[in-house]
């Protein structure tokens, strides 16, 4: 059974850095642990995707397209569709000052966080530390990087129903599924959360890109229970406290 696009699939997968064989990401936990890279908040096991949505980095998820469920492949991604081609104009050079007005002492390796002089936010690595200039590299730490990614098809889901549980999960990991009515029709899908202990706003933010994702399926009409208007409205107690 061959991969297509649009297929909801769920996906083992190892990434390392071709050069330097350096681990990235991995979805099973033992070879996180063993790398160095364990997350104990993280979830482990193989990620549901739709294939062709962009749930994975471009050169990766092009390259699912025809691979059989069940097998075990080594695919190699280079720079371009991966996490893009190093760019110099992303190297800046601050004056220690500047991180000091920020309670910043900077050292090479520290990750930090720059607050630019129009207010913009960026993130990147201090590279160097000399005669009172600082360098700060913000490109992503795999810019220019040939990547190479063990994958392994678990499962390709065909049950309609189920596609969208998956998409759930992958989406919304925090609720609790058993909570959840979901119904599929020709063209529409009526997805009912019922009372989740889940912050709204990331309900919301949930609702939005499942939005997305069920209409790349090809659905044309999503509902969601509570709306979007529902969770953004607030909760009796919290209007009289603003009144």
């Amino acid at each position: 059974m061959k991969v297509n696009r649009g297929d909801v699939i769920r996906l083992h997968y190892t990434g390392r850095v071709k050069e330097t064989g350096q681990i990235f990401d991995t979805t099973y936990e033992d070879v996180a642990k063993e790398a160095g890279i364990y997350n104990p908040k993280g979830i482990y096991g193989p990620v549901p995707i739709a294939v062709g949505a962009g749930h994975v980095i471009t050169g990766l998820d092009r390259r699912l397209v025809g691979l059989e469920v069940g097998k075990k492949y080594t695919i190699e991604v280079p720079p371009e569709e991966g996490f893009g081609l190093r760019d110099p104009k992303l190297v800046k050079v601050f004056t220690i000052g500047q991180f000091r007005k920020q309670g910043i002492v900077p050292f090479p390796g520290l990750e930090v966080e720059i607050t630019t002089e129009d207010g913009k936010k960026m993130k990147g690595r201090v590279i160097t530390v000399s005669g009172g200039r600082v360098r700060v590299d913000f490109n992503h730490p795999l810019a220019g990087k040939t990547l190479v990614y063990e994958v392994e098809i678990v499962e390709k889901i065909e049950d309609p129903i189920e596609k969208i549980k998956a998409l759930i999960e992958l989406r919304l990991p925090m609720v609790d599924r058993e909570k959840i009515m979901i119904e599929v029709g020709e063209k529409d899908v009526k997805i009912e959360f019922g009372e989740q202990d889940v912050d709204p706003k990331t309900l919301i933010l949930g609702e939005i890109l499942l939005e997305s994702d069920i209409k790349f399926l090809g659905y044309e009409k999503v509902e969601f229970k509570p709306t979007v208007e529902e969770l953004l409205k607030p909760k009796q107690g919290e209007e009289s406290k603003s009144s």
